[in-house]
């Protein structure tokens, strides 16, 4: 199923439920037809769409809204702070094309700093699936909870086959020894690609689809720790505030280290370009992945 028949299924059995947009459709193109006065789109006006959705949640709504993922959460981000955070509604935040999926677009519609900003929010919950499988497969527990959330969507499609989703639990595609490739989003599919090519050198790794960053696999992550040489963040987002930041305060509050090699933007936006020249020319390819992997463990095992 797509992400909107899985979400038309949801709001169908589920009367709470209004689905909300700024005047981006893309997603939910066909879902007025079907849910009449319980779709609402507020026009280019997201902290207007977030107070209205923080009313109907006062109202026992679930509203689910949609926008850039770059002006939902930083043009409206007041609102979602004060209005949904500090009363703990349970509205859901769909943010779309964030991160490298913007892709053409300039840094005004780069939301790279987005799990970074929305999980300093009390309360928030920030979750970023692989792909639209993985999406579908979480949508239903995010909605069902009684909390905020944000959702980094992913609409790609892939041929992935994922396990049952857990909430609260990442999803370990392989453990490994010399390598572990920490990733969520968009780029789990050339995660996956990069750790086929390093099994073909040789090398023993695991990789993991975070899917859930608040909350996030503490458990999980402790144990990578303490059984792999090295770490490997990946993810489409600042260096500050994601991934690598959640790690180290992880291993702090643990009174833990580890090898830990980041690969993020760093103080940066991104180029402008198709997806796949953006991923080559920030060099998120599953071969740069792979070759950044082996030159930082054969650093690591040199000193």
């Amino acid at each position: 199923m797509t992400y909107e028949e899985t979400l038309t299924e949801l709001a169908k059995k589920d009367e709470r439920i209004v689905v909300m947009t700024a005047e981006n459709r893309a997603l939910i193109r066909n879902m007025p037809a079907v849910l009449h006065e319980r779709f609402i789109d507020t026009g280019i006006t997201e902290q207007t769409m977030i107070g209205a959705a923080a009313g109907l949640a006062l109202r026992g709504r679930i509203p689910v809204v949609h926008a850039l993922a770059s002006f939902l959460t930083m043009r409206a981000f007041e609102f979602i702070r004060t209005d949904v955070g500090i009363s703990n509604l349970p509205v859901k935040l769909c943010g779309y094309i964030p991160g490298f999926l913007s892709d053409a677009n300039g840094p005004t519609h780069q939301a790279i700093e987005d799990v970074s900003i929305l999980r300093g929010i009390p309360g928030m919950e920030v979750y970023a699936p692989a792909d639209e499988q993985d999406l579908v497969a979480m949508l239903p527990d995010i909605i069902n909870a009684p909390c905020p959330a944000y959702i980094r969507i992913n609409h790609k499609k892939s041929t992935y086959k994922h396990t049952k989703y857990i909430p609260g639990k990442a999803e370990v595609i392989s453990s490994g020894v010399d390598f572990t490739l920490l990733t969520y989003g968009l780029l789990f599919e050339n995660s996956l690609k990069a750790k086929e090519l390093l099994e073909g050198k040789g090398y023993s790794v695991g990789l993991v689809n975070l899917r859930s960053l608040k909350p996030i696999d503490e458990e999980l992550i402790l144990n990578i720790a303490s059984e792999t040489d090295l770490i490997i963040t990946i993810e489409d987002h600042f260096l500050t505030g994601g991934l690598y930041s959640i790690l180290a305060e992880i291993f702090l509050k643990n009174k833990i280290t580890a090898n830990v090699f980041p690969m993020a933007l760093r103080e940066r936006w991104f180029k402008p370009a198709l997806l796949n020249a953006v991923m080559a020319f920030e060099e998120f390819t599953p071969e740069k992945i792979a070759e950044h992997a082996i030159r930082k463990f054969e650093n690591i095992l040199v000193h």
